[in-house]
């Protein structure tokens, strides 16, 4: 199993963080461009999800899978959003999505007082951590 990347996103679609481990191929347009891209899919796939649920569909997206990659979704309270990229052999990992805002976000980003909210995060702290725990993960 692999993990490729991970997107962290503000509430506005603003890319605050991006990581990449096992990427294989890289997108043929700048790295901006495509974090629009995959903010916009994102919010399309939440309207649409939302839209045409017939229960309240705040929390029932948590992952779609194309038959080369699955795209594992957390959204924190405050709009947050977190994107991580594994290969299809990967389940459930919703219970890793929530330990990476919880320990490692909460942890190294938001009780940092050297880092801005709503400010790209370049926390060598933190980007040490995540990476730590991203490879200690049975999916990595």
């Amino acid at each position: 199993m692999t993990v490729y990347n991970l997107y962290i996103f503000d509430r506005n679609g603003t890319c605050l963080f991006y990581a990449e481990w096992n990427r294989r191929r890289n997108a043929n347009m700048s790295q901006d461009e495509e974090f629009k891209l995959v903010y916009g899919m994102l919010y399309s796939v939440k309207s649409f999800i939302t839209r045409i649920s017939p229960r309240d569909a705040k929390d029932q997206f948590c992952s779609y899978s194309t038959s080369k990659y699955k795209l594992n979704f957390f959204e924190s309270p405050s709009g947050l959003k977190f994107v991580l990229n594994t290969d299809l052999g990967v389940g459930n990992i919703g219970e890793t999505m929530r330990h990476l805002y919880s320990k490692i976000y909460l942890e190294y980003v938001v009780k940092n007082p050297h880092v801005s909210p709503n400010e790209p995060i370049e926390s060598e702290l933190f980007s040490s951590k995540l990476n730590d725990f991203v490879k200690q993960l049975p999916i990595f």
